[in-house]
């Protein structure tokens, strides 16, 4: 007696992909995305790893090589090789008057810059989430108040206001005729651009929050008695991961942008703690000489600018179904 085969088996269907998985796809179909990922990932993998990288190359950013051995520098305090005094010693060359290393200089400037700019990018983003989702969820009055206040914030101009009120904020804690240190310039520098730099974002998701509390999923949870912060935490911030990211992507090179230029005109960082902006106020005086000395901080700061607000663009559409690249 032969016995039954066995019931033909149902081919399985494609595994169901979550919104995060779906996004990861599309992300690594984004060629310019993905190379701008691994390009703002080296530069923070620099500003992270700096004193092994001085360390390992044998070089610190504060010692004057220039001066301390002869035959570096000429006369006139430029370099006597050419190209900024580019050799198997100093790999981007020699600071022309002092002579300092040029790699170390910058890979700590980066360190400087990134360091301010992620502080401020994150107390921002802390900042823009918390009054704009309190503001588009309460309605009324609240939403009112901190509206005019946030309006009030945008009228000021914004590089003229970062510009005026760095050395005030100096001055609340140190007394003009002592020189402010490098730590509370540090500080000084992120609370400027947190007051000043949260309300783009917070009046962005004020108006996405206005519209999703009127969606049924909203008025759902309310029916289930959720209590408000279940409905902000489950229903409302899952919605509002794309204009957070996308803000912030572009909102952390903005900073470091601003960071440089305040340290340029001299109310940002000084001498002698490296700095994006310092080595630029720096270039400006050397231009003419030796325009090798400018080079390589521009360059990177161009390449870190440019790969930040193309990752910002690719996480947009790798979160939005209906772009295609």
């Amino acid at each position: 007696m032969t016995s039954p085969s066995p019931a033909p088996v149902a081919p399985a269907g494609p595994a169901g992909r979550s919104p995060g998985q779906l996004m990861w796809r599309r992300f690594k179909r984004d060629r310019p995305g993905v190379v701008s990922a691994y390009v703002v990932t080296f530069f923070f993998l620099v500003a992270l790893a700096a004193p092994l990288i001085s360390k390992v190359y044998g070089k610190n950013p504060t010692q004057t090589y220039g001066l301390d051995e002869p035959g570096l520098l000429n006369e006139y305090g430029y370099p006597v090789k050419p190209n900024g005094g580019i050799s198997g010693s100093f790999w981007f060359g020699l600071e022309p008057t002092l002579g300092r290393d040029v790699l170390t200089q910058l890979v700590y400037g980066i360190r400087t810059s990134l360091l301010i700019a992620a502080a401020a990018t994150v107390l921002c983003v802390l900042t823009g989430v918390l009054i704009g989702v309190t503001a588009g969820y309460l309605g009324g009055r609240t939403d009112y108040l901190l509206g005019r206040f946030i309006d009030l914030l945008l009228a000021f101009p914004s590089q003229l206001s970062f510009i005026a009120f760095t050395p005030v904020v100096y001055s609340l804690f140190v007394s003009p005729e002592k020189e402010t240190p490098t730590y509370l310039r540090v500080v000084t520098l992120i609370l400027v651009l947190w007051v000043l730099g949260w309300m783009g974002l917070a009046r962005l998701l004020r108006g996405q929050v206005l519209s999703l509390r009127e969606r049924e999923f909203v008025e759902a949870a309310k029916v289930t008695g959720a209590s408000p912060w279940r409905i902000i935490s489950k229903e409302l911030l899952p919605n509002l991961w794309t204009p957070i990211l996308v803000q912030s992507t572009l909102m952390l090179p903005s900073f470091v942008t601003i960071e440089a230029g305040l340290s340029f005109i001299g109310v940002g960082i000084v001498e002698p703690t490296p700095d994006w902006g310092r080595m630029f106020a720096n270039g400006a005086h050397y231009y003419e000489s030796d325009i090798t000395y400018i080079f390589f901080p521009g360059l990177a700061m161009i390449v870190f600018v440019v790969a930040f607000n193309l990752l910002g663009d690719s996480v947009r559409d790798a979160f939005d179904p209906r772009t295609g690249r």
